[in-house]
């Protein structure tokens, strides 16, 4: 029998208890073993099935040499990041879905977990139930990854959806959200991008090889998007997008930044809807390679943490590939790198040429929409300083 603990009996930590018990046939098949939930920490006791694991101490679960992992299913970081430390240094595996606490204390935890001897996994931190940090280390470990880009918020891909389908405004489409539960009573993490820019640091740790600090990445959401431009998208034949990208650049720098953009209709992202998340990985021998799927939920969520703690038992003694370098230097600010943009302005198509030269035209009017050719953000922003400018997007 093989003993685990989970911290927290939230969505994600039920979700845990329930996988583990549900599919227990298959798990002891692939393990040799039975898995069992042994205890699970919680700040209140509550009524249940799981309340007879029920502690309110740490101890209990720290000083248990049958308990070989723990899936910490706390979230923020100030108990998780204390009681995962206690956790690693007393030989135990730890398993996390928390991206927060990946994104800002992963590279301290990872040495530590190496330290002990141990694995610390967090498959789920980034793609929930979409396999995405397993391939990237190492299916495609015979790459050069030099960008990684996608949609990695399905709630603010909900909104988008809505807004597209319906006409609705943001505010419409995001109290819809709220009332089919895909978005929170306080949305902020998901609609100003934070939710997404902590997965684009761990993917961008992950493909670098070095640390990319959430304070060092822009997180632009969608709540100052207009209805406006994403009709004039859809009419152009483009669709707006929330991306996070994380790009090697031309002299080994690297950058990472979280933004809406306009995708043309055919690319694979502008056609993924609703909840659903996708990741694009560009190797240097593979190409483009997308993974594609529900990045959020109870279950699937739940589901990728159960892997690694399969995985955590069968790897002897650890995965070595996982992990980056502390060192930051050579974060490059994502004005730098060019690509296309969109701007909504308010005045004629020869005010457009006149500071941009060559566009493509999506709207005319009192207002004039359009997408320049590739410069970086600084140069986009000098040549706009002219213009009465209403919209400014990226575009890839």
């Amino acid at each position: 029998m093989i003993e685990i603990a989970i911290m927290g009996l939230g969505t994600v930590g039920t979700g845990v208890a329930r996988v583990v018990e549900e599919n227990a046939p298959q798990i002891e098949r692939k393990l040799g073993e039975p898995l069992r939930v042994k205890a699970v920490l919680v700040r209140h006791f509550k009524e249940g099935p799981y309340r007879h694991l029920m502690t309110d101490d740490f101890k209990d679960i720290e000083g248990d040499g049958d308990i070989r992992v723990v899936v910490e299913a706390i979230g923020g970081v100030d108990a998780a990041y204390r009681y995962t430390k206690r956790a690693l240094a007393a030989g135990k595996h730890v398993v996390t879905a928390n991206k927060q606490l990946v994104a800002e204390r992963g590279c301290e935890l990872l040495a530590l977990a190496r330290q002990k001897n141990v694995n610390y996994l967090f498959e789920a931190s980034v793609g929930g139930g979409i396999p995405i940090l397993h391939p990237l280390t190492q299916c495609m470990a015979a790459n050069r990854i030099d960008e990684v880009y996608g949609i990695l918020n399905g709630t603010t891909n909900y909104i988008l959806t809505r807004m597209v389908r319906t006409g609705a405004s943001f505010e419409e489409a995001l109290r819809e959200a709220q009332e089919k539960g895909y978005a929170e009573a306080d949305p902020t993490a998901d609609v100003e991008g934070v939710d997404a820019g902590r997965k684009i640091c761990i993917l961008a740790d992950l493909a670098f090889g070095h640390q990319v600090s959430p304070g060092e990445v822009p997180m632009e959401g969608i709540t100052k998007l207009s209805l406006r431009d994403v009709e004039i998208a859809q009419q152009a034949a483009y669709r707006v997008k929330l991306l996070g990208r994380a790009v090697r650049m031309p002299d080994g720098g690297r950058t990472a930044y979280v933004a809406p953009h306009l995708l043309p209709s055919g690319h694979p992202l502008a056609n993924v809807e609703d909840v659903f998340n996708a990741v694009v990985v560009k190797g240097n021998a593979t190409g483009e390679v997308m993974f594609y799927g529900k990045g959020a939920g109870a279950m699937p969520t739940a589901s990728a943490c159960v892997a690694d703690v399969m995985e955590a038992l069968q790897e002897s003694p650890q995965r070595e590939e996982i992990g980056w370098s502390p060192d930051a230097a050579g974060f490059v600010d994502p004005r730098e790198l060019p690509s296309r943009h969109y701007f909504r302005v308010r005045g004629t198509l020869e005010d457009a040429a006149a500071a941009f030269g060559r566009v493509e035209v999506l709207s005319e009017g009192a207002e004039t929409a359009f997408l320049t050719e590739s410069m970086t953000a600084r140069e986009a922003g000098l040549r706009c300083s002219g213009l009465d400018v209403l919209a400014h997007l990226r575009a890839l």
